[in-house]
C-alpha cells in the first residue's frame, strides 16, 4: 500500500533522485536547500508517496496568498498506473484548500504527453491565454 505524506528534510535526497529517476526536466532549484526551504515553509505544502522501498512520488504545493500552484508532480517508473499520481494531487489540492486557494493552477511541460494527459483527465483545462515568463535570480 502507498501512503501520501508531508515530506520532511529525512525525504530530501530520496526526492531528488526521484525527480531524477521520473525523468523530470532539471530546474535550477532542484537541490537539496530548496527543497528544504519548501518543506520547511508555511505557504507550502510538499508531499511525497511512500511505498515499502521507500518515496515513489511526490508534489510541491505553493500558496501565494491569492492562488495554488502545483509543481513537480512525480512518480517512480516501478510504481506508475497505480493511481499514486492522483493520490498526491488530491492531497496537494485538500492542503491548498486548508490554505485558502479556490483556484488551483499545475506547471505542465507541453512536452511531455504523458504528464499532458494525466493533468486533462484529472479535471485541469489549458488556459492558452496564459504564457509563463522566466527569470532565474
Amino acid at each position: 500500500m502507498t501512503a501520501v505524506r508531508r515530506a520532511t528534510v529525512d525525504d530530501v535526497e530520496a526526492m531528488l533522485s526521484l525527480w531524477r529517476v521520473a525523468e523530470a526536466t532539471p530546474s535550477p532549484t532542484d537541490n537539496a536547500a530548496a527543497l528544504i526551504q519548501a518543506i520547511e515553509s508555511p505557504a507550502a505544502a510538499v508531499l511525497v508517496a511512500m511505498d515499502a522501498e521507500g518515496v515513489v512520488g511526490s508534489v510541491v504545493a505553493g500558496f501565494d496568498g491569492w492562488r495554488g500552484n502545483l509543481y513537480r508532480l512525480a512518480v517512480h517508473p516501478r510504481a506508475r498506473r497505480r493511481g499514486i499520481a492522483r493520490r498526491l494531487v488530491a492531497a496537494a489540492e485538500a492542503e491548498l484548500r486548508a490554505m485558502g486557494a479556490s483556484r488551483i493552477s499545475a506547471l505542465v511541460e507541453r512536452e511531455h504527453a504523458e504528464a499532458v494527459a494525466f493533468w486533462e483527465a484529472a479535471g485541469y483545462a489549458l488556459d492558452a491565454r496564459i504564457a509563463r515568463y522566466v527569470r532565474h535570480v
